[in-house]
């Protein structure tokens, strides 16, 4: 079963233009032979807590379609990120698309304290099945909190993909709370990080694949727009370049 993290740089406010990139690289995981790929949090507006209220999506939204289509197609789960409008407010959104079933929304359940402005947390924590692996979702800020993972690790999960747009401070955190994770709860761990601009901060990158033992399989550099592939049947990992524009 091949992971597959996107690390790519987000085009502030436009959904469109974010869309197509999104789908570029699908097809591209595709041919690498990609079970899974997760992209950054909030990838389809770039990491714009500001802007949500304009940008904030229907989890029905038809643009999202082309994402079922890919994901049957390929036979791929995709997960993808977006400010999601529900009454009471706006969450920080991770859309998935599994082959042949219905569209999933999982919401941001522990938002950091920046995030309250803009977002509410979501409830309830999400499970998905590629073959007999199964796969637990986080976004940013809580994926350092060691009770999500506890949380995952209780419902079975055997593979923790994470979802984020952090600074160097926030890589820093991660590459030390991760090895932790995985080796506490035998969890395979996977982050798709964004590069570039991300509200007021840049963000970097780093994005990388942590085996149930804890150790680092494969990780990015802080700038470029990659793929991390990790193959959880080898244990090996790979860091594949996008093609600029």
């Amino acid at each position: 079963m091949k992971l597959i993290a996107a690390q790519i740089a987000c085009t502030a406010g436009n959904i469109e233009h974010n869309l197509d990139k999104h789908v570029d690289v699908i097809e591209i995981a595709a041919s690498l032979g990609a079970d899974m790929i997760v992209f950054p949090e909030l990838s389809l507006t770039g990491y714009e807590p500001r802007l949500a209220e304009v940008l904030a999506m229907q989890p029905e939204d038809e643009r999202l379609d082309v994402f079922q289509w890919l994901s049957d197609r390929f036979g791929m789960l995709i997960a993808v990120g977006a400010p999601i409008r529900k009454s009471g407010g706006n969450r920080i959104g991770m859309l998935v698309f599994q082959p042949q079933l219905p569209r999933t929304l999982y919401c941001k359940q522990r938002l950091h304290p920046d995030e309250f402005p803009f977002f509410l947390p979501g409830a309830g924590q999400s499970l998905f099945t590629r073959g007999e692996t199964i796969l637990a979702p986080a976004i940013c800020y809580e994926s350092l909190q060691m009770e999500h993972a506890q949380q995952a690790a209780h419902a079975g999960a055997q593979v923790y993909f994470t979802s984020v747009a952090k600074s160097q401070r926030g890589v820093d955190t991660a590459y030390a709370h991760y090895p932790l994770v995985a080796r506490e709860h035998g969890m395979s761990v996977i982050m798709a990080n964004c590069v570039g601009r991300a509200d007021d901060y840049v963000a970097a990158g780093q994005s990388g694949a942590w085996n149930a033992e804890g150790t680092l399989v494969i990780g990015a550099d802080a700038v470029s727009e990659v793929l991390v592939v990790y193959d959880l049947g080898s244990g090996e990992g790979e860091v594949v370049e996008l093609a600029g524009p």
